[in-house]
């Protein structure tokens, strides 16, 4: 396998609210830049102040790419188009693309790791996450992917 690492989050239990910061400090205890993409299941606002509330003695120092003065000096950029994939503008090592954002595969390149983020207690949602799935399995060369469920007791397993 050859590229970035992608991996694929189910949430059934946990929230975004709750997985998204955690994934995010893991991401900043290696030195790693992030980049956040939300689609239309996610509001930016509403994902901007649970990265500054989401836990009274920790915050996640970020902005949304729109209202950075300074972009590349952000360790975690949020944005709800794809403008800024290409080209990150603060270098981010890792992806996040969440709320169903619209990300082609091409676009990976640009990162070591890509985290794909999805509810799957939405029938709908689970759909399009398994489409994603199969449209980044055909990815030519093909790319390291596994998928992460949490299981009865809220952790993580691998499933694929």
């Amino acid at each position: 396998m050859s590229g970035p690492e992608v991996l694929f989050y189910h949430l059934e239990r946990a929230t975004l609210e709750t997985v998204l910061p955690e994934l995010l400090e893991k991401t900043r205890a290696r030195a790693w830049k992030a980049l956040v993409v939300v689609g239309d299941a996610v509001p930016l606002d509403a994902l901007d102040m649970t990265l500054w509330t989401y836990r009274e003695d920790s915050f996640l120092p970020h902005a949304a790419v729109a209202a950075s003065a300074d972009p590349a000096r952000e360790p975690i950029l949020l944005d709800d188009s794809t403008q800024a994939i290409n080209t990150p503008p603060n270098g981010a090592d890792v992806l996040f693309v969440v709320g169903g954002a619209d990300v082609a595969p091409d676009a990976f390149a640009a990162f070591t790791r890509i985290v794909v983020i999805f509810d799957g207690r939405a029938e709908e949602t689970l759909n399009r996450a398994r489409a994603y799935w199969k449209t980044i399995k055909a990815t030519k060369p093909p790319l390291n992917l596994t998928y992460w469920q949490q299981g009865d007791g809220g952790r993580w397993e691998k499933k694929a």
